[in-house]
Protein backbone atom coordinates (compact mmCIF):
# COMPACT_ATOMS: atom_id res chain seq x y z
CA UNK A 1 0.00 0.00 0.00
CA UNK A 2 1.43 3.42 -0.85
CA UNK A 3 1.56 5.82 2.00
CA UNK A 4 -0.15 8.82 1.96
CA UNK A 5 1.53 11.66 3.01
CA UNK A 6 0.38 14.03 4.92
CA UNK A 7 0.81 17.61 6.14
CA UNK A 8 -0.15 19.12 9.71
CA UNK A 9 -1.58 22.79 9.45
CA UNK A 10 -1.72 23.76 13.03
CA UNK A 11 -0.66 22.22 16.26
CA UNK A 12 -2.91 24.09 18.66
CA UNK A 13 -5.36 20.81 19.18
CA UNK A 14 -3.18 18.15 20.93
CA UNK A 15 -5.40 15.24 19.71
CA UNK A 16 -3.17 15.52 16.64
CA UNK A 17 -0.01 14.35 18.04
CA UNK A 18 -1.64 11.09 19.30
CA UNK A 19 -2.61 10.57 15.24
CA UNK A 20 0.85 11.47 14.60
CA UNK A 21 2.51 8.80 16.96
CA UNK A 22 -0.01 6.16 15.98
CA UNK A 23 1.05 6.65 12.49
CA UNK A 24 4.70 6.46 13.05
CA UNK A 25 4.56 3.69 15.30
CA UNK A 26 1.94 1.77 13.21
CA UNK A 27 3.36 2.24 9.62
CA UNK A 28 1.00 -0.75 8.00
CA UNK A 29 -1.66 2.11 8.55
CA UNK A 30 0.21 3.23 5.30
CA UNK A 31 0.00 7.22 6.26
CA UNK A 32 3.18 9.08 6.62
CA UNK A 33 3.23 12.92 8.19
CA UNK A 34 5.81 14.79 6.13
CA UNK A 35 5.53 18.11 7.39
CA UNK A 36 3.80 20.73 9.81
CA UNK A 37 3.05 24.19 9.72
CA UNK A 38 1.61 26.71 12.81
CA UNK A 39 1.16 29.91 13.22
CA UNK A 40 3.02 29.81 16.78
CA UNK A 41 6.55 29.79 16.05
CA UNK A 42 7.30 27.71 19.61
CA UNK A 43 4.52 25.38 18.66
CA UNK A 44 6.30 24.74 15.21
CA UNK A 45 9.56 24.22 16.73
CA UNK A 46 8.07 21.81 19.19
CA UNK A 47 6.35 19.46 16.74
CA UNK A 48 9.15 19.51 14.08
CA UNK A 49 11.50 17.90 17.48
CA UNK A 50 8.80 15.66 18.57
CA UNK A 51 7.20 13.91 15.11
CA UNK A 52 10.60 14.78 12.96
CA UNK A 53 9.12 16.50 10.38
CA UNK A 54 9.64 19.62 8.21
CA UNK A 55 8.49 23.07 9.14
CA UNK A 56 7.46 25.27 5.83
CA UNK A 57 7.49 28.94 6.36
CA UNK A 58 3.24 29.08 6.29
CA UNK A 59 0.64 26.95 4.87
CA UNK A 60 0.65 28.08 1.47
CA UNK A 61 4.29 26.44 1.29
CA UNK A 62 3.16 23.68 2.89
CA UNK A 63 -0.40 23.15 0.53
CA UNK A 64 1.89 23.97 -2.21
CA UNK A 65 4.38 20.75 -1.64
CA UNK A 66 3.56 18.13 -4.45
CA UNK A 67 4.57 15.51 -1.43
CA UNK A 68 1.59 16.05 0.56
CA UNK A 69 -1.79 14.39 -0.49
CA UNK A 70 -3.72 15.14 2.65
CA UNK A 71 -3.23 17.53 5.24
CA UNK A 72 -4.93 17.47 9.06
CA UNK A 73 -5.80 20.48 10.23
CA UNK A 74 -5.78 20.92 14.17
CA UNK A 75 -5.35 24.73 14.42
CA UNK A 76 -7.49 27.03 16.79
CA UNK A 77 -11.18 26.94 15.43
CA UNK A 78 -10.69 30.56 14.45
CA UNK A 79 -8.48 29.45 11.10
CA UNK A 80 -10.38 26.40 10.43
CA UNK A 81 -12.61 28.18 7.59
CA UNK A 82 -9.40 30.04 6.16
CA UNK A 83 -7.40 26.93 6.10
CA UNK A 84 -10.24 24.38 4.72
CA UNK A 85 -10.50 27.18 1.87
CA UNK A 86 -6.66 27.07 0.76
CA UNK A 87 -6.60 23.35 1.38
CA UNK A 88 -9.41 22.57 -1.12
CA UNK A 89 -8.33 24.84 -3.64
CA UNK A 90 -4.72 23.11 -3.46
CA UNK A 91 -6.84 19.79 -3.80
CA UNK A 92 -5.70 17.53 -0.68
CA UNK A 93 -7.91 15.50 1.19
CA UNK A 94 -8.65 17.58 4.58
CA UNK A 95 -9.42 15.77 7.84
CA UNK A 96 -10.55 18.57 10.38
CA UNK A 97 -11.01 18.42 13.89
CA UNK A 98 -13.68 19.36 15.53
CA UNK A 99 -15.39 21.70 16.55
CA UNK A 100 -16.44 22.44 12.71
CA UNK A 101 -16.05 26.43 12.91
CA UNK A 102 -17.01 29.39 15.58
CA UNK A 103 -20.19 31.10 13.37
CA UNK A 104 -22.40 29.37 10.92
CA UNK A 105 -20.96 31.94 8.18
CA UNK A 106 -17.48 30.05 8.30
CA UNK A 107 -19.24 27.05 8.75
CA UNK A 108 -21.02 27.66 5.59
CA UNK A 109 -17.72 28.65 3.69
CA UNK A 110 -15.86 25.17 4.73
CA UNK A 111 -19.26 23.67 3.61
CA UNK A 112 -18.98 25.41 0.08
CA UNK A 113 -15.46 24.86 -0.51
CA UNK A 114 -15.51 21.58 0.11
CA UNK A 115 -18.54 20.84 -2.25
CA UNK A 116 -16.86 23.38 -5.50
CA UNK A 117 -13.19 21.61 -5.04
CA UNK A 118 -14.95 17.75 -4.49
CA UNK A 119 -11.93 17.06 -1.88
CA UNK A 120 -12.00 14.26 0.14
CA UNK A 121 -13.39 15.68 3.92
CA UNK A 122 -14.02 14.39 7.10
CA UNK A 123 -14.41 15.77 10.64
CA UNK A 124 -12.24 14.15 13.60
CA UNK A 125 -14.84 12.97 16.01
CA UNK A 126 -13.33 10.12 17.73
CA UNK A 127 -16.97 9.34 19.38
CA UNK A 128 -18.32 7.99 16.43
CA UNK A 129 -15.61 5.48 16.01
CA UNK A 130 -15.43 4.97 19.60
CA UNK A 131 -16.14 1.22 19.99
CA UNK A 132 -18.57 1.15 22.72
CA UNK A 133 -20.46 3.45 20.99
CA UNK A 134 -20.90 1.98 17.62
CA UNK A 135 -22.15 -1.17 20.02
CA UNK A 136 -24.86 1.32 21.10
CA UNK A 137 -25.87 2.88 17.64
CA UNK A 138 -25.92 -1.36 16.44
CA UNK A 139 -27.99 -2.29 20.33
CA UNK A 140 -30.14 0.58 19.39
CA UNK A 141 -31.57 -1.14 16.36
CA UNK A 142 -32.86 -3.94 18.33
CA UNK A 143 -36.65 -4.16 17.76
CA UNK A 144 -36.86 -5.72 20.75
CA UNK A 145 -36.53 -2.74 22.81
CA UNK A 146 -39.18 -0.81 21.34
CA UNK A 147 -39.47 2.59 21.13
CA UNK A 148 -37.09 4.97 22.03
CA UNK A 149 -38.38 7.01 24.59
CA UNK A 150 -34.76 9.11 26.03
CA UNK A 151 -31.07 9.74 25.48
CA UNK A 152 -29.04 10.97 28.22
CA UNK A 153 -25.28 12.07 27.43
CA UNK A 154 -22.72 12.83 30.15
CA UNK A 155 -19.87 14.53 28.97
CA UNK A 156 -16.65 16.37 30.44
CA UNK A 157 -13.21 17.20 30.87
CA UNK A 158 -11.24 17.63 34.02
CA UNK A 159 -9.45 20.82 32.16
CA UNK A 160 -10.83 23.47 34.50
CA UNK A 161 -9.44 21.98 37.24
CA UNK A 162 -5.46 22.35 35.31
CA UNK A 163 -3.15 25.28 36.68
CA UNK A 164 -3.71 28.02 34.26
CA UNK A 165 -5.90 26.76 31.58
CA UNK A 166 -7.55 30.18 31.75
CA UNK A 167 -4.52 31.61 29.84
CA UNK A 168 -5.00 28.86 27.27
CA UNK A 169 -6.48 29.69 23.32
CA UNK A 170 -9.50 26.75 24.44
CA UNK A 171 -11.30 29.83 26.43
CA UNK A 172 -9.87 32.50 24.21
CA UNK A 173 -13.39 33.70 22.65
CA UNK A 174 -11.67 34.91 19.42
CA UNK A 175 -9.70 31.81 19.10
CA UNK A 176 -12.53 29.39 20.11
CA UNK A 177 -15.32 31.21 22.20
CA UNK A 178 -15.13 29.02 24.78
CA UNK A 179 -14.88 25.55 26.32
CA UNK A 180 -18.55 24.69 25.73
CA UNK A 181 -18.49 25.14 21.87
CA UNK A 182 -15.35 23.69 21.67
CA UNK A 183 -15.85 20.19 23.53
CA UNK A 184 -19.69 20.38 24.43
CA UNK A 185 -19.51 19.82 20.33
CA UNK A 186 -18.53 15.92 20.98
CA UNK A 187 -22.06 15.44 22.86
CA UNK A 188 -23.82 17.21 20.72
CA UNK A 189 -22.77 15.09 17.73
CA UNK A 190 -23.26 12.25 19.18
CA UNK A 191 -26.70 12.69 20.29
CA UNK A 192 -26.75 14.07 16.29
CA UNK A 193 -25.44 10.93 15.26
CA UNK A 194 -27.67 8.61 16.71
CA UNK A 195 -31.06 10.49 16.61
CA UNK A 196 -30.85 13.22 13.87
CA UNK A 197 -31.51 17.16 14.54
CA UNK A 198 -33.90 17.82 16.75
CA UNK A 199 -36.72 20.05 16.70
CA UNK A 200 -35.82 22.52 19.76
CA UNK A 201 -33.96 22.55 22.47
CA UNK A 202 -34.02 24.43 26.11
CA UNK A 203 -30.63 24.69 27.78
CA UNK A 204 -28.84 26.38 30.60
CA UNK A 205 -24.95 27.35 30.48
CA UNK A 206 -22.66 28.95 33.23
CA UNK A 207 -19.56 28.47 35.39
CA UNK A 208 -19.45 27.35 38.79
CA UNK A 209 -16.01 26.98 39.32
CA UNK A 210 -13.74 29.33 37.77
CA UNK A 211 -15.30 32.64 37.08
CA UNK A 212 -12.86 34.04 34.39
CA UNK A 213 -13.57 30.67 32.57
CA UNK A 214 -16.89 30.74 30.46
CA UNK A 215 -19.70 27.84 30.55
CA UNK A 216 -17.90 25.22 32.62
CA UNK A 217 -20.91 23.57 33.43
CA UNK A 218 -24.18 23.02 31.29
CA UNK A 219 -27.54 21.71 30.44
CA UNK A 220 -29.40 21.12 27.51
CA UNK A 221 -32.64 19.13 26.62
CA UNK A 222 -33.56 18.52 22.80
CA UNK A 223 -36.89 17.33 21.75
CA UNK A 224 -37.20 15.65 18.96
CA UNK A 225 -40.82 15.62 16.27
CA UNK A 226 -41.92 12.02 17.96
CA UNK A 227 -41.70 13.27 21.75
CA UNK A 228 -38.13 11.38 22.70
CA UNK A 229 -35.62 13.79 24.97
CA UNK A 230 -31.92 14.08 24.55
CA UNK A 231 -30.22 15.09 27.47
CA UNK A 232 -26.94 16.61 27.30
CA UNK A 233 -25.02 17.12 30.33
CA UNK A 234 -21.37 18.88 30.76
CA UNK A 235 -19.16 19.66 32.93
CA UNK A 236 -15.74 20.68 32.35
CA UNK A 237 -14.31 20.98 36.26
CA UNK A 238 -15.48 17.52 36.88
CA UNK A 239 -13.27 15.18 39.37
CA UNK A 240 -14.35 12.10 37.97
CA UNK A 241 -17.80 10.09 37.57
CA UNK A 242 -18.66 6.71 36.73
CA UNK A 243 -22.18 6.84 34.16
CA UNK A 244 -21.75 8.70 30.61
CA UNK A 245 -24.58 7.02 28.87
CA UNK A 246 -28.35 6.09 29.22
CA UNK A 247 -30.62 5.16 26.30
CA UNK A 248 -33.79 4.45 27.81
CA UNK A 249 -36.57 2.11 26.00
CA UNK A 250 -40.01 1.24 26.27
CA UNK A 251 -38.69 -2.59 27.27
CA UNK A 252 -35.29 -2.01 28.12
CA UNK A 253 -31.95 0.53 28.71
CA UNK A 254 -28.87 0.54 27.32
CA UNK A 255 -25.66 2.11 30.12
CA UNK A 256 -22.23 2.85 29.35
CA UNK A 257 -20.02 3.80 32.13
CA UNK A 258 -16.53 5.02 31.70
CA UNK A 259 -16.98 6.77 28.44
CA UNK A 260 -15.37 10.42 28.66
CA UNK A 261 -12.40 11.73 29.93
CA UNK A 262 -13.20 12.21 33.75
CA UNK A 263 -15.23 8.81 34.14
CA UNK A 264 -12.25 6.88 32.20
CA UNK A 265 -9.34 8.52 33.92
CA UNK A 266 -10.53 8.27 37.85
CA UNK A 267 -10.16 5.26 39.98
CA UNK A 268 -13.18 2.38 38.65
CA UNK A 269 -14.88 0.62 41.56
CA UNK A 270 -14.30 -3.22 42.05
CA UNK A 271 -16.23 -5.47 38.78
CA UNK A 272 -16.85 -1.86 36.98
CA UNK A 273 -19.16 -2.63 33.65
CA UNK A 274 -18.33 -0.62 31.20
CA UNK A 275 -21.03 -1.45 28.60
CA UNK A 276 -23.85 -3.26 29.72
CA UNK A 277 -28.14 -3.70 28.65
CA UNK A 278 -31.52 -5.08 29.71
CA UNK A 279 -34.67 -6.42 28.05
CA UNK A 280 -37.76 -5.99 30.41
CA UNK A 281 -38.28 -9.33 31.69
CA UNK A 282 -34.61 -10.69 31.54
CA UNK A 283 -33.00 -12.31 34.81
CA UNK A 284 -29.57 -10.62 34.39
CA UNK A 285 -27.99 -7.48 32.58
CA UNK A 286 -26.57 -8.54 29.22
CA UNK A 287 -22.69 -7.43 29.52
CA UNK A 288 -20.50 -6.50 26.04
CA UNK A 289 -17.65 -8.55 25.38
CA UNK A 290 -15.71 -5.37 24.32
CA UNK A 291 -12.79 -4.70 26.15
CA UNK A 292 -12.48 -2.06 28.71
CA UNK A 293 -10.86 1.46 27.24
CA UNK A 294 -9.30 2.76 30.80
CA UNK A 295 -7.20 5.51 29.33
CA UNK A 296 -9.08 8.78 27.09
CA UNK A 297 -5.77 8.78 25.62
CA UNK A 298 -6.36 5.47 24.04
CA UNK A 299 -10.21 6.67 22.29
CA UNK A 300 -8.13 9.52 20.79
CA UNK A 301 -5.48 7.55 19.08
CA UNK A 302 -7.91 5.04 18.51
CA UNK A 303 -8.86 7.47 15.29
CA UNK A 304 -5.51 7.43 13.77
CA UNK A 305 -6.81 4.30 11.84
CA UNK A 306 -10.64 5.44 10.71
CA UNK A 307 -8.76 8.81 8.84
CA UNK A 308 -6.11 6.35 8.00
CA UNK A 309 -8.68 4.14 6.17
CA UNK A 310 -10.32 7.67 5.12
CA UNK A 311 -7.45 9.18 3.39
CA UNK A 312 -6.65 5.92 1.21
CA UNK A 313 -10.70 5.71 0.38
CA UNK A 314 -11.36 2.22 2.25
CA UNK A 315 -14.27 4.32 3.93
CA UNK A 316 -16.81 7.49 3.88
CA UNK A 317 -16.06 10.48 5.75
CA UNK A 318 -16.75 9.72 9.50
CA UNK A 319 -18.69 13.04 9.38
CA UNK A 320 -19.10 15.72 6.82
CA UNK A 321 -19.03 19.36 6.68
CA UNK A 322 -22.80 19.66 6.25
CA UNK A 323 -23.25 17.15 9.73
CA UNK A 324 -20.60 19.51 11.30
CA UNK A 325 -22.83 22.64 10.20
CA UNK A 326 -25.88 20.96 11.85
CA UNK A 327 -23.94 20.29 15.25
CA UNK A 328 -23.05 24.08 15.15
CA UNK A 329 -26.41 24.90 14.70
CA UNK A 330 -27.36 22.72 17.82
CA UNK A 331 -24.78 24.25 20.01
CA UNK A 332 -25.27 27.69 19.04
CA UNK A 333 -28.92 26.82 19.62
CA UNK A 334 -27.57 26.02 23.41
CA UNK A 335 -26.27 29.50 23.86
CA UNK A 336 -29.65 31.10 22.44
CA UNK A 337 -31.82 29.46 24.66
CA UNK A 338 -29.75 30.04 27.82
CA UNK A 339 -28.85 33.74 26.78
CA UNK A 340 -32.87 34.21 26.05
CA UNK A 341 -34.27 32.34 28.65
CA UNK A 342 -36.58 30.24 26.11
CA UNK A 343 -36.93 27.03 23.92
CA UNK A 344 -35.16 27.31 20.59
CA UNK A 345 -36.82 26.10 17.86
CA UNK A 346 -34.13 24.22 15.57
Amino acid sequence: MKPIRVGILGFAHGHVNAYCNAWREQPAMGVRVVAGWDADPARAKNAATTHGIEIPDSAAALLARPDVDAVVITSETAFHADLVEQAANAGKAIALQKPLALTLDQADRIVVAVNRTRVPFTLAWQMRTDPHNLAIRGLMADPAFGRLTMLRRKHGLTTHRWKDFDQTWHVNPAMNRDIFADDAAHAADFIYWLLGMPASVMAELGSLRNPRIPNDHAIAVFRYPDGTFAEMVCSFAAAGGENSVEVLFENGVIVLNHGDQPTSDCPWPAGAIQLKWIHEGDKQWTVSDLPDIHNQGQRIQGLAVPLAEFFHGQRPPIATAAEGRDVLRMIQACYDSSENGKRINL
